[in-house]
Formats: C-alpha cells, structure tokens, sequence
C-alpha cells in the first residue's frame, strides 16, 4: 500500500515570502520478500554442478566445458551476491545509513561485473592456448555433462519466475536461463564433435559462449555503474517526469528536480514547485506522490512547494 505524508513550514523573510510544503510518498512492493530458500536451493544445485563439469572438462580436455564451469562458478558468487543484498536491503535504517542498506543491491551488481569480467580474461587465456594446441575432447560427454547443466540452470530459473517487479530478482532469473540457453550450446558442441571428430569446434564453442558472457558483462557493468552514479533508472524519462510536475493545477515552474535509485528496484525523487497561489495543500501532495508512483515507479518523493514566481535553485538543476 501506499502512503504520503505532508508538512507545511512558513518562513518569514527580509523580502519575498516563501511557504514550503513537504510531500513525502513512499511505494511498497508486492512482490514475494523471502526468497531465501529458492537462493538457498539454487546456490547448492549451481555448486555441485560446477565441481562437476569442471572435472569432467579437465579429465576429458573439454575447454568449452571448463569455460561454461567458469561461466557457472561466477554465477554461484552472483547468487550468492545477490542473496546476501536481498537480505541487507531488508535491513532498517540506522545510524548514518538513514536510507537503510537498499543500494546494496547496486554494489551486488558492480561486483558481480567484476567478477565475469575476471572469469571472461582467465577463460580466453586457456581457450586461447587451445586453439594453438588442441586436444582430442569427448564429444559425447560434453552433450551429457552439458545436458545436465541445462537441467539444473533451468530448475534455478524456474525458481525465480515469481517476483519479476524485483529487479535483483529478475537479474538472477535471466541470468540463470541465459545459462541453460549457454549450457545448450555446449550440448550442440558436444555432439558436433561426436559427429564429425573435429577438435577444434571445442575451442570455438569455448570462444562463442565468452562472447555471450561478455555481451552480459557489459550491459551489468554499464547499467550497474549508472546506477552507482545515481543516474536516473533507465525506464525514467526525467523530462516527461517534469512536465508531469509541471502540468499539475497551480503549477507554474518546476526546478531542483532530481531522481535516483536508492536501490535496484526503489527510486526517489525531490523537486521544487513553484505554486503562486498557494494551492499546494496536503491534498494535493499526496495525490502528487501517488500519480508519481502510479505513472513513473517513483515510490519515494519529496515535493517542496514555493509561492514565489522568482524562487530559483542556487545551484545547477
């Protein structure tokens, strides 16, 4: 449910006076908040998986199978990651932290990019060296070793289809199936070489799945990097939010607008209102938050009314 508080401060000043109205909306998610079993289940599954496969690629000379075990480690970190941000996002305000531990689940993201990163320039190495020197892998044990890890990352995924509003949920759902779609290249793999005996699909399969994670690494690192700059969330048109603001009865100026992430999946917003007549009551505040939240997902807003036409910021909008 949502709510909106509204205080209203008369200030008397040498000059031109200024009443101020704050309006404060906060939205709540509907989404399922506890999801630590299904963390809990796919951290186990993704675990005993990658010692797995990463045996099998090292006693059968499998580099693609050795990349996608790489690929998998760095999604158990991921998970875990983003378990251990779901949970602190939880956590209340305290102390100095009075906007609680929600960007958390920003910082999740930054390490998390790092991490593939990490896993993407190690894999190249050795899939590079293997070009040169290729082995003899076993076809058929890829496709069956594979096989399974498509199993399990589509068991993950599944585990994670509800909540989708959750943007840190969602990321470990389209992480999880993207991996069984990787995971199925391998068993394509596998079979080629069964097939045909031609080693070097190996290596090039190898190639091909890091180009897939890198294309994800750069789209987490870039999106979580404009997160942790506290540019706004990419579905916001910051002007269409201001001729939002700017189109409300009574509004004639709208300056010092500024939205943020406060996390993956909040967003807040404060902004100045130039309201010459005065109509900024705490009726209109709370409707002002709601249509925000309704029309924009901005659930934290705080609108400051002014009555004076020639209130500007002291300081770049």
């Amino acid at each position: 449910m949502g709510f909106a508080h509204s205080h209203d401060h008369s200030h008397g000043h040498a000059g031109p006076a200024h009443s101020h109205g704050h309006g404060h909306g906060h939205g709540h998610s509907h989404a399922p908040k506890d999801f630590g079993p299904a963390f809990a289940i796919g951290v186990a599954l993704n675990t005993v998986f990658v010692v797995v496969e990463a045996a099998a690629g090292w006693l059968y000379d499998s580099m693609a199978l050795l990349a996608d075990a790489g690929h998998n480690l760095s999604d158990v970190l991921a998970l875990l990651l983003a378990w251990a941000a779901s949970e602190a996002a939880k956590r209340p305000p305290q102390g100095r932290f009075t906007y609680g531990f929600k960007s958390s689940t920003i910082l999740a993201a930054l390490a998390n990019a790092l991490l593939l990163a990490i896993a993407v320039g190690a894999i190249l190495l050795e899939t590079a060296h293997r070009l040169f020197e290729p082995s003899e892998p076993q076809g058929a044990v890829m496709a069956i070793v594979a096989g399974i890890g498509v199993a399990i990352n589509s068991l993950t995924a599944l585990l994670f289809m509800r909540g989708q509003e959750d943007l840190n949920i969602k990321g470990a759902y389209l992480h999880m199936a993207a991996d069984a779609l990787v995971s199925l290249g391998v068993v394509v793999a596998g079979l080629a070489i069964w097939w045909s005996g031609i080693a070097l699909i190996d290596p090039l399969a190898s190639l091909a799945i890091l180009a897939v994670i890198a294309w994800a690494t750069w789209g987490l690192a870039r999106d979580s990097v404009k997160l942790g700059l506290n540019a706004a969330p990419a579905g916001i048109d910051v002007e269409e939010v201001r001729r939002h603001l700017g189109a409300l009865d009574g509004v004639t100026a709208v300056h010092d607008l500024h939205v943020w992430p406060m996390s993956t999946t909040e967003t807040a917003l404060t902004a100045h209102l130039v309201m010459p007549r005065g109509e900024g009551s705490d009726a209109f505040l709370r409707d002002a938050a709601r249509s925000l939240r309704a029309r924009f997902g901005i659930g934290h807003s705080t609108i400051q009314v002014e009555r004076d036409e020639t209130a500007a910021c002291e300081h770049p909008c």
